[in-house]
């Protein structure tokens, strides 16, 4: 059995599969600034392991995020880590848990119905019935006869209540729009930051099968140069 080809990566002296082969012109000459500048000595010729190219791309893309915003907020230490750990950032979006407290279903519930059109024309038949059964039933001598001073006591009581209850569905409905967001930031930066290494890495496939394809018509040429020399004889 043949022994597999391996070869010595120049930066850390370790034996790697021929698959895994980089050379340093392959590389992209910000990420090759990072290696260059931890291992001088690194020449254009000399060889890395695609593993240790992708520490040293992570290394770059994190560079980047400090230059373009600063110091790396929490959203994108989150981003980087998934980015290297490869998980997915949309199942936290698409599988939210109902935390709701039981109030804050109420105040939902509260919200969804003052703002319908059910509310609106069963609390005007109920204002019709009260004025009508007041005026025209009772003959003006009811429970809450002309100006229905009880019927005002009532709606001012009930949008007393319904006001801060409407606030506080919209308050968490705005807290939940912004955990959303912050949720779409980090989708869309790591989209950004995979598309970066998808470029780096097909720049790399592209320079691999050109050296294949140089490798192969260097073995067709001598293949016809044997062949024109034993025309020849």
């Amino acid at each position: 059995m043949g022994s597999k080809v391996s070869f010595k990566s120049a930066i850390s002296g370790v034996d790697f599969p021929e698959k895994e082969r980089v050379y340093g012109h392959q590389i992209r000459q910000t990420v090759l600034n990072l290696i260059q500048k931890d291992h001088p000595d690194f020449k254009h010729n000399d060889c890395i392991s695609n593993s240790e190219l992708n520490i040293y791309r992570e290394k770059y893309i994190s560079k980047y995020l400090q230059t373009e915003v600063g110091e790396l907020s929490e959203l994108q230490e989150k981003v980087l880590k998934s980015l290297s750990n490869g998980k997915s950032l949309v199942s936290k979006v698409e599988y939210e848990k109902d935390n709701r407290t039981f109030g804050q279903k109420i105040a939902d519930k509260v919200a969804d119905f003052g703002g319908s059109w059910t509310f609106i024309i069963s609390f005007f038949v109920f204002i019709l019935i009260w004025i009508g059964s007041n005026v025209y039933i009772l003959l003006n001598k009811g429970f809450d006869p002309y100006p229905f001073i009880l019927l005002n006591l009532i709606l001012s009581c009930l949008a007393a209540l319904q006001a801060p209850i409407i606030m506080m569905s919209q308050n968490r409905q705005e807290e939940k729009d912004r955990a959303r967001a912050k949720k779409d930031y980090m989708i869309n930066l790591k989209s950004e930051l995979e598309i970066r290494l998808i470029d780096d890495k097909l720049d790399h496939l592209i320079q691999h099968q050109q050296q294949e394809l140089i490798e192969i018509q260097k073995v067709q040429i001598e293949m016809m140069n044997d062949i024109l020399e034993r025309i020849k004889k």
